[in-house]
């Protein structure tokens, strides 16, 4: 059975890949190979159920997470929030939109956290760009900008948040050293993408119509889309300080806008009707929150079946270069979920203390323990390599995963179209931190 797990995932992950051809709809295909993996752990005589139960506590959080935030953004746009938003990008100017929503990318992950900010900018640029071959660009380098920008902040990420949480990083080292190779992760693909983008994006053909955005204001419309970006952007804080989870968080910004427009359109029943959240959910793409269960469910039951810990130590013993070790994370992160990567990479080798280093006579040693230490290089090439690596393929992050829903990405094209850029932008980045800290 250890074999045929192996089978199947790779089986799975070719059918995603070879969706258009097969003519199979992605979701289902990620089910059976999540479920099947699981009913191949029960047949090899292991107790899956608890390990199942463990699993699906992490799964579930993401899961409600991101069916929180696409709520979220499907009412700032119902109501009007991203019509305001992309009258701010005054150019239709392909290049110069190109940059611009992947800055803002950058730098809102960096405060609002990677996926979220994936959600609320593709939802921005749906509304400002038709075709879906320019909106697949558009889309791959938003995934591209969320996941550099996430890396280099102790609250954009989720990887980075566990260093960050567990005493491996503290805030201003994991900003100041990272920063630099996490532009760059963004800028290669960007700059390349940028030379063979020409002319102007056309608006999309269809328009939101809906009777009651007539109704709605200028100033009821800002102040929705700040109720629900301010919302988002607070998670983060609320995850930080507070230690609850951030679907918690998400969960109660919902229904603070949820009760806000409850109590504002009381007394206008049809006009509250038409914007009731219960209509709202039906506009919720399902089929991406299952697609999201069936992969994070393969990759859980690889890792319960011990292949992911079997990798592990097979670099622990086989590769002894931190440098090394690292960039091989970031490339299995395009497949596997970074989160079991980095908790097996924290379980290996432990955080060094200042008094354990001080006490270390031989210089050999002592050199290689010092990348342990806290802000020490192993952990912050663990950050940027776990955090980017997932660019090279889409479905590598959360971000990835949750674009690839949105905006109906084939996994293929990625393959054929942005990959490479993305390997490029991740191997710029380490090249940059590798030679800042020599």
């Amino acid at each position: 059975m250890f074999y045929l797990i192996i089978v199947l995932f790779i089986a799975g992950y070719a059918a995603i890949t070879l969706e258009r051809r097969l003519s199979v709809d992605r979701t289902a295909i990620a089910l059976v190979t999540g479920a099947s993996i699981w009913v191949c752990i029960a047949i090899g005589g292991d107790m899956p159920h608890q390990e199942l139960v463990k699993h699906l506590g992490g799964i579930s959080e993401l899961l409600f997470f991101l069916l929180g935030t696409m709520t979220i953004v499907e009412v700032v746009d119902s109501r009007g929030g991203f019509s305001m938003l992309s009258k701010l990008f005054k150019t239709a100017v392909k290049v110069k939109l190109l940059w611009m929503l992947s800055f803002l990318t950058f730098f809102m992950s960096a405060v609002m956290g990677s996926l979220p900010a994936t959600i609320v900018m593709i939802t921005l640029m749906w509304k400002m760009i038709g075709g879906n071959s320019t909106r697949w660009l558009f889309a791959a380098m938003i995934v591209i900008s969320a996941n550099a920008g996430g890396a280099c902040s102790p609250i954009g990420n989720v990887t980075t948040s566990m260093l960050w949480i567990g005493g491996q990083l503290s805030t201003w080292h994991v900003i100041l050293q990272l920063l630099v190779p996490c532009i760059l992760c963004m800028l290669v693909p960007l700059v390349i993408l940028s030379l063979d983008m020409k002319g102007e994006a056309v608006p999309p053909a269809h328009v939101d119509s809906a009777s009651f955005l007539i109704h709605a204001t200028d100033r009821e419309r800002w102040t929705i889309l700040f109720s629900g970006i301010g919302g988002l952007m607070l998670v983060p804080v609320f995850y930080s300080f507070m230690q609850l989870p951030p679907y918690l968080g998400v969960l109660l910004v919902l229904a603070v806008i949820w009760l806000t427009i409850e109590i504002l359109h009381r007394k206008q029943k049809e006009l509250k009707l038409r914007i009731s959240l219960s209509g709202i959910f039906k506009k919720i793409d399902i089929s991406t929150i299952l697609f999201f269960l069936g992969i994070l469910l393969a990759v859980a039951g690889l890792e319960s079946a011990g292949h992911l810990n079997l990798l592990g130590v097979f670099l622990d013993e086989k590769v002894h270069s931190i440098y090394t070790i690292n960039i091989v994370i970031g490339a299995l992160s395009s497949v596997v979920d970074h989160v079991p990567l980095v908790a097996g990479a924290v379980g290996m080798y432990d955080t060094v203390t200042p008094d354990a280093f001080a006490a270390v006579s031989d210089p050999a040693k002592a050199a290689f323990m010092r990348h342990f230490v806290q802000d020490g290089s192993f952990w912050k090439l663990l950050a940027y390599c776990a955090g980017t690596g997932g660019n090279i393929l889409i479905i590598g992050s959360v971000s990835g995963i949750a674009a690839m829903g949105l905006a109906k990405i084939n996994l293929m094209w990625y393959i054929r179209k942005i990959s490479l850029l993305a390997l490029a932008g991740y191997l710029s980045g380490f090249a940059a931190y590798y030679l800042i800290v020599k």
